[in-house]
């Protein structure tokens, strides 16, 4: 049973925060908790504006997040970790080796789905980031929630 998720991009403004809301509304009644970090987070930056009023132009409420760095402590407690590309992977087993078999693509559901990084792209990036991430958290929620 997962009950820590743990969502990782690099600057955890953007992609990551977007998937821990999306994920953790669609496993609000689980008891499942949504984190996330970055690889190389901008701590304790606000969310991107651009990626915050995407989620709100989707009914979302605007956020209060704080990016974090990614620590092996976050790594441990963690029983699932999603990336959003592949080269992330790598980021989080250089920093915890013994997350092997936990790190997993948000997009696996999606043929292995890499969901690039909007950042400083424009809004339409934004929008496309939130629909592939909007579809891979769907995915994971649904077999997560059983």
């Amino acid at each position: 049973m997962f009950k820590k998720v743990l969502i990782v991009c690099i600057g955890n403004i953007c992609r990551s925060p977007t998937a821990q809301q999306l994920l953790g509304a669609a496993l609000h009644s689980s008891g499942i908790k949504v984190s996330s970090a970055g690889l190389a987070a901008l701590s304790d930056h606000p969310m991107e504006p651009t990626a915050d009023e995407v989620l709100q132009e989707h009914g979302h409420a605007p956020q209060t997040h704080r990016a974090r760095q990614l620590s092996v402590e976050a790594v441990s407690e963690a029983d699932l970790i999603l990336v959003m590309e592949r080269h992330h992977i790598d980021g989080v087993l250089n920093l915890a080796p013994e997350a092997r078999g936990k790190v997993f693509l948000l997009g696996k559901w999606q043929q292995e789905l890499e969901i690039r990084d909007p950042y400083r792209q424009g809004k339409p990036a934004f929008v496309q980031a939130y629909a592939l991430i909007e579809q891979a958290a769907h995915a994971w929620a649904q077999r997560l929630a059983r």
